[in-house]
This record gives C-alpha cells, sequence and structure tokens, in this order.
C-alpha cells in the first residue's frame, strides 16, 4: 500500500533532504568532471571528427569557458543516476509495492538509453555533419577558421538532445502507466507521427537526403519499439486491474 500518512511538512522535509543529497552530489560530479574535463577536451579534438580541424579561440576567456562547459557537462552525467534516485526516494512512499520495484528499474533504463542516444550521435551523426559542412564550405572556396568554444557548442547541441530524444520508450512506458496514452492511440497516430519525425530530422540535420535518412531510422526504430513497449505496459497496467478486482 502507498504511504499516505507523511504530511505535508514532512513531505517538505523530505523533499528538502533530497535536493541537498542532489546538491551534494553534484558538487562532488563536478569537482570529479573538473579534472576529467582537460582529457576529455583534448580526447575530442584528435577524434576522426575532428581531424584536420585546426581549432582557435577568439576571446581571453574562451579556453576557461570551455573548460567549465565540459566540467558542467560531465557533471551532470555523471551525478543524474543521483538526481533519478533522489526523485524516485522522493515519489516512492505514494506507490504500491509493485509499482516502486518497476519505476525503480526505469533508472538504469534511462541512462543506457542515453548513452547510447549519445554515442549514436557522435559516432555516426557529428562526424558525417561535419564532414558535409567541410565538403561544402570547400566547394564554395571558403576558408573556415573554426572558434574552439563554437566547435564543441555545436558538438553539445547535436549530442545531447539526442540522448534526451533516446528517452522516448521510457516517457511513453510511464505515460501508458499513467493511462494517459494507449498503444492503440500510438498506432493510430502512426503517420503523423513519422510526418513529425521527419521534421525533426530535416532540423537537426544539414539539407542533404542521406543525413536526414541517418537520423530518422533511429527515431522509427524508437517509435516502433515505444509503441511495443506501450502495448505490453498496457496488458499489465490491465491484468493489474483484474488481478486487484479478483
Amino acid at each position: 500500500m502507498p504511504d499516505t500518512s507523511m504530511s505535508v511538512t514532512e513531505h517538505l522535509e523530505e523533499l528538502r533532504k533530497r535536493l541537498i543529497i542532489s546538491v551534494i552530489g553534484f558538487i562532488v560530479t563536478f569537482a570529479v568532471g573538473f579534472f576529467l574535463a582537460k582529457p576529455m577536451i583534448v580526447f575530442l579534438q584528435h577524434t576522426k571528427a575532428a581531424k584536420g580541424i585546426e581549432m582557435n579561440y577568439f576571446r581571453v576567456t574562451d579556453p576557461l569557458n570551455l573548460y567549465m562547459q565540459i566540467a558542467f557537462v560531465i557533471g551532470i552525467i555523471l551525478v543524474s543516476p543521483l538526481l533519478l534516485y533522489q526523485l524516485w526516494a522522493f515519489v516512492s512512499p505514494g506507490l504500491f509495492k509493485n509499482e516502486r520495484r518497476v519505476t525503480l528499474f526505469y533508472i538504469p533504463i534511462m541512462i543506457v538509453l542515453f548513452l547510447a542516444g549519445v554515442a549514436f550521435s557522435f559516432f555516426v551523426l557529428f562526424p558525417y555533419v561535419i564532414h558535409f559542412m567541410s565538403n561544402l564550405s570547400a566547394s564554395l572556396d571558403i576558408k573556415s577558421v573554426i572558434g574552439i568554444n563554437e566547435y564543441f557548442h555545436f558538438l553539445l547541441q547535436l549530442t545531447i538532445p539526442f540522448g534526451l530524444v533516446f528517452e522516448l520508450p521510457v516517457l511513453v512506458m510511464f505515460l501508458t502507466r499513467l493511462g494517459i496514452i494507449t498503444p492503440f492511440f500510438l498506432s493510430k497516430i502512426r503517420k503523423y507521427a513519422y510526418f513529425i519525425l521527419l521534421i525533426v530530422a530535416g532540423l537537426i540535420t544539414p539539407p542533404d537526403v542521406m543525413s536526414q535518412i541517418i537520423v530518422m531510422i533511429p527515431l522509427v526504430v524508437l517509435y516502433e519499439l515505444s509503441v511495443m513497449i506501450s502495448r505490453y505496459t498496457y496488458k499489465k497496467s490491465i491484468q493489474n486491474v483484474k488481478d486487484q478486482g479478483l
């Protein structure tokens, strides 16, 4: 049974406790990120995608800004399991025992999906986009002078959102369990969803067909995976309702 005996004051105290733990956790992971930032920046400058690109800085503070930005991103990624767990720990008293077990299982799935999205974007999409842009500038006889801040900003702008997009199956599972969406609804709107995914692929890629296809394929796979997960979750929810009725 859910624990509904906590007062408003106790809920606020619990929230305060979870926030303090999260802030302390981020301070620790940010400190770790501060030490990892330099090797990470050096590594990213020597990847295949960056080969032949001479990176420059145009403001005195550019190197420091980049260093802090990368340390911050590393800190957020490292602390994310703790943040997700603290969120779960805060809401879990209001859940049934089986719901606590299932929702706790969301955390490693979300982390794996996020890393899979970042990896796909970094190893597949990002090198292709850089290659496309380099060829385009060469065909226009434009000499590129790339600022290191702009390069890393573009890298993060392309990879981090893709990691978030890969959370779609977990989001669909959660919304299905809440009864907000159903697998029948997702199947019904499939053609409209594909159209929206095509627009998304066009917005985050260069204007060429191949790059849009590269992005569209995993998006479609994610959507179909989400439909299957929604169908399974929906059946489990129906079964749970029947069992409780018995």
